[in-house]
């Protein structure tokens, strides 16, 4: 028989994912960028999804090394590998001297990194790593616009 709380609160994680993606995709679409809502909310679900699955395995329960092992693996190889697509994203133009979407490239980083936060952290660090994304992206943009510093990044 399904453990009907359990699921409720691992489908609540993957939909937390989801809207913390789409949020800081919404401001990359907001500014133009290559990434956006879709993007980032996929890379979350899939963070979430991978660190979830992890943790479901049944297997290494009862073996807690083996369990933590495991997860701090796919914890690392999540990060490592969503790099790449951050870095698909930064583009660099050697006539100017300058390199554009670096903050694209982070927000895909910390969109992963908040889809682990939501597959394995409690529901209070969930909401205020959530808050604290959406004043960077958000708020420290328009204070950006505000101290003439956008132009300049450009990213």
């Amino acid at each position: 028989m399904p453990d009907w709380p359990h699921l409720l609160d691992e489908f609540l994680r993957l939909f937390a994912a989801v809207a913390v993606g789409m949020t800081l995709g919404l401001d990359r679409n907001l500014n133009g960028k290559p990434v956006g809502m879709r993007t980032l909310g996929l890379v979350a679900l899939s963070a979430a999804l991978v660190t979830l699955s992890v943790l479901e395995l049944y297997d290494l329960e009862n073996q807690t090394d083996s369990h933590s092992r495991v997860l701090g693996g796919v914890v690392q190889g999540a990060l490592v590998g969503i790099g790449f697509l951050g870095a698909g994203v930064i583009l660099r133009n050697e006539a100017r001297g300058d390199v554009t979407n670096l903050t694209t490239a982070a927000s895909v980083w910390a969109t992963a990194a908040m889809g682990i936060v939501c597959a394995v952290a409690p529901w209070l660090l969930i909401g205020v790593g959530a808050a604290i994304l959406a004043v960077l992206m958000v708020g420290c943009r328009w204070l950006e616009e505000r101290m003439g510093l956008k132009d300049r990044e450009n990213n």
